[in-house]
């Protein structure tokens, strides 16, 4: 994935697919990294969505799947950017340490429309559970979305739309 062009303020449309994670998810990757052990998932050039879906009603690929806030993961960002993430995708601001560390990594942190979980949903194709299933919705999914509509929160040079614009 190239996303070093994209700037902070623009509009993207992601096809591709990404895993979802959120607190719980994260602080057990975390433990793994710290123990050595290898991960459930392949953090090279990968995408996390900090979501945890919603129940799937029937005849739906999956129920509302919106972001959730961005900060609560931030003291996990730096020994994932190390295994490799390239791409968070929340809500909100991030802190000034992220940001350095989105620039130092190359990385992106893209923001999702924030009550728009069920929107959100129909751009979901696939949906298929990966890991820590006792998490319930907190679990680690992964998701194939379609025209998923993004904002350029913090470009690959740091420049943030919290801040810069």
């Amino acid at each position: 994935m190239k996303f070093e062009n994209l700037k902070s303020g623009e509009q993207f449309f992601l096809n591709d697919f990404l895993y979802t994670a959120r607190d719980q998810a994260h602080s057990r990757l975390l433990k793994l990294i710290k123990a050595q052990s290898s991960l459930p998932i392949d953090l090279s050039d990968s995408i996390i969505y900090y979501c945890g879906p919603s129940a799937t009603p029937n005849g739906r690929v999956v129920g509302s799947c919106g972001p959730t806030t961005s900060s609560r993961m931030d003291m996990f960002v730096e020994p994932l950017l190390k295994a490799g993430l390239r791409i968070m995708i929340g809500k909100g601001r991030r802190s000034k340490k992220v940001r350095m560390l989105i620039k130092k990594y190359k990385a992106i942190y893209f923001i999702a429309p924030a009550g728009c979980g069920a929107l959100l949903s129909t751009k979901i194709v696939s949906k298929k559970l990966i890991c820590f299933k006792d998490l319930g919705p907190e679990a680690i999914y992964r998701l194939k979305v379609k025209d998923f509509p993004l904002i350029v929160a913090i470009d690959s040079k740091g420049h943030s739309i919290y801040e810069d614009i």
